[in-house]
């Protein structure tokens, strides 16, 4: 293969993955307009990541610290309840940084779903918590190894994770943060109520009444 077919080739690929990336942050964008249509701006933002279909009638919007031992435990549970009804609820995520280091992680998910690679690099995140975010001492080096090694495009992913328009997300998120009285991490809101039983089988219960007989 000669020199100028290489660099044809390269940069086409460049084009190909970034209009990905641009798609589905587009579309992101989309769905999370969608929510607010219906649920409180504090609890639901523009540029809040969703996960889940745009129509679903139910949506869970959980304020969570990548940092945080707890939203860890309940990862398992939100995707077990979307994989459960994956035509009814969606989950709307809002970025509260309480631990030291979380800012950082929550740049991270911002350059990751600028890739298109949200899910893949938060779960990794998730997965492996107990090797990054260690309290007192969190080690965000290993935190960008661990997004590296999910599929993030690193060399972009740090330009992009210290843009202005992150600035912009963590400042309103903290904001919301404030406004909703939250004070710990997780909590849940679904179909804009707070979840008052705090517990796994709290959240299944709420969701499954906000889903309707049947569910």
């Amino acid at each position: 293969m000669n020199r100028r077919l290489l660099v044809t080739l390269t940069a086409l690929a460049a084009v190909v993955a970034f209009g990905a990336g641009a798609s589905y942050y587009t579309m992101q964008q989309k769905q999370t307009a969608a929510v607010t249509t219906a649920v409180d701006t504090t609890l639901v933002r523009p540029h809040s990541p969703v996960i889940g279909k745009i129509d679903a009638k139910v949506t869970i919007v959980e304020f969570f610290d990548p940092s945080c031992e707890a939203c860890r435990a309940f990862y398992p549970l939100v995707k077990n309840v979307l994989a459960t009804y994956p035509d009814d609820v969606r989950v709307v995520l809002r970025y509260t940084p309480f631990h030291e280091g979380s800012e950082e992680a929550v740049r991270i998910l911002e350059a990751a779903r600028k890739q298109g690679k949200f899910e893949a690099v938060l779960t990794a995140l998730m997965e492996k918590q107990p090797e990054w975010a260690i309290h007192g001492q969190p080690d965000m080096k290993h935190a960008w190894v661990i997004a590296g090694d999910a599929g993030l495009e690193l060399k972009d992913a740090r330009l992009d994770s210290m843009k202005p328009e992150v600035d912009q997300i963590l400042k309103i998120d903290v904001a919301d943060v404030q406004a909703n009285k939250v004070s710990q991490t997780p909590t849940f809101f679904v179909n804009g109520k707070p979840l008052m039983d705090f517990s796994e089988r709290g959240l299944i219960d709420l969701v499954k009444s906000e889903i309707g007989p049947g569910s």
